[in-house]
């Protein structure tokens, strides 16, 4: 860490390089002169919604494959999600 703080206190007394005088002032007049954006209209937003409930729609009319629960006895027979199952195999 003394290098570190070395190095810190050689940095302190260094002077700012002149590159940043009135940087703040640039930044906030680039800020303030950038383009407005264009609002999006009406459509756009009927559209997005449309789109959106077709795809739900469509999504929820399709049928799924059924998926199988794997059962989970604690006290009896060998769970399929045991560690020594999941690493090793089937005992």
């Amino acid at each position: 860490m003394d290098d570190l703080d070395r190095a810190l206190a050689r940095l302190a007394g260094v002077p700012a390089p002149a590159a940043l005088d009135g940087l703040e002032a640039r930044v906030l007049a680039r800020i303030g002169a950038r383009p407005t954006v264009a609002k999006a209209g009406f459509g756009i937003g009927v559209v997005t919604t449309i789109a959106a409930l077709a795809i739900g729609v469509v999504g929820a009319g399709m049928p799924a494959t059924p998926g199988r629960a794997a059962t989970l006895g604690p006290l009896g027979g060998s769970s399929s999600l045991a560690p020594s199952t999941l690493l090793i195999g089937t005992p």
